[in-house]
């Protein structure tokens, strides 16, 4: 059997789609799996255990309905026998109806119920992971356990036990740890743990973001700007080999998880019943959690224009939820 399975489109969701890798390795212990991912996360490809073929999919290449058939065409010969569809978009069913497998597996949002063979609806109010792995329950008839997301670094790592990682960036505005209030944290942090360094970490779109959060900090020497600097799977490794990772709701906080690095996640706009780490295992969640807007679940803060939900964060409850993963602490 070959089965090829059309990955989400933004870093976390990738990495929560692991698990569903693993569930369908687990009911097609025999089948040849392919993959087709964004041509910017194809990092993260060669983390996941079990793959067959990788296909890179680059929109400036394919645009549009026209260019998603024109790539779904294209692999039209490997006579795939099942195409799972995670994305919940247009462009996504168009390739999987290009492609031509024998069954096109998918969500029914965005017409899917009309252009896939066999279409489910999406569970509501369930984790990430858990609505991934429902599709291939549902299509199977089976249920799916355990669940696990996990990536393999390439390079075997030797743990710094002093180092910590941050990433106070995110794509949503919401999401994104305010400078001033940023600053305010790591000088804590820095103060309290004098052996400890801090890596800074992000795409290379974020350096100067991080560059200003950084400009003013007490105690440099001990402060590293790492954005841009490692490709994903790099960064991988990277978490693999540091004490921890404090980090907003965001694709780093997901990557960390699933290469078993203690992660405190620092939660406001966003839900974490939905989209939180999966992996409970060294899974730290913190939130203000007193104010009635809290999670808004939108990108902006429409509210208070900078998110209030993250400025009110308390340092201290950082501080010591990271010294558990300290040794000197």
């Amino acid at each position: 059997m070959k089965i090829i399975i059309r990955l989400p489109n933004w870093l976390g969701d990738v990495v929560m789609s692991t698990a569903f890798i693993a569930a369908v390795r687990q009911l097609y212990p025999d089948a040849v799996i392919d993959i087709i991912i964004k041509k910017e996360l194809g990092g993260i490809a060669s983390l996941i255990p079990g793959l067959n073929k990788i296909h890179l999919f680059f929109k400036q290449d394919y645009k549009g309905l026209t260019g998603a058939y024109r790539f779904g065409k294209q692999l039209r010969a490997e006579k795939y026998d099942l195409f799972f569809n995670l994305p919940t978009s247009l462009s996504s069913l168009v390739m999987a109806r290009a492609i031509r497998a024998g069954k096109r597996i998918g969500f029914t949002g965005e017409g899917g119920f009309f252009m896939l063979t066999d279409a489910f609806k999406k569970p509501d109010n369930v984790h990430r992971v858990d609505e991934y792995v429902s599709l291939l329950e549902q299509f199977a008839g089976k249920t799916i356990n355990p669940k696990q997301v996990k990536l393999i670094p390439q390079l075997p790592v030797e743990k710094n036990s002093n180092r910590i990682l941050i990433n106070f960036n995110s794509e949503a505005e919401s999401r994104r740890m305010p400078v001033d209030k940023g600053r305010f944290i790591i000088n804590k942090l820095t103060a309290a743990f004098p052996n400890t360094s801090f890596t800074f970490i992000g795409s290379p779109k974020e350096a100067a973001f991080i560059e200003l959060l950084i400009d003013g900090l007490a105690h440099t020497d001990r402060i590293e700007n790492a954005a841009g600097k490692t490709d994903l799977a790099g960064l991988a490794a990277l978490m693999a080999a540091s004490a921890a990772i404090l980090t907003t709701d965001s694709g780093p906080a997901h990557l960390a998880n699933s290469v078993g690095t203690p992660v405190v996640v620092l939660f406001g706009a966003g839900n974490e019943y939905n989209t939180a780490p999966y992996n409970k295992h060294n899974l730290n969640i913190l939130r203000y959690g007193q104010l009635s807007c809290e999670p808004c679940v939108k990108n902006t803060c429409k509210l208070y224009g900078i998110p209030k939900c993250m400025e009110l964060l308390d340092e201290l409850q950082i501080i010591n939820t990271l010294s558990v993963y300290l040794p000197h602490a």
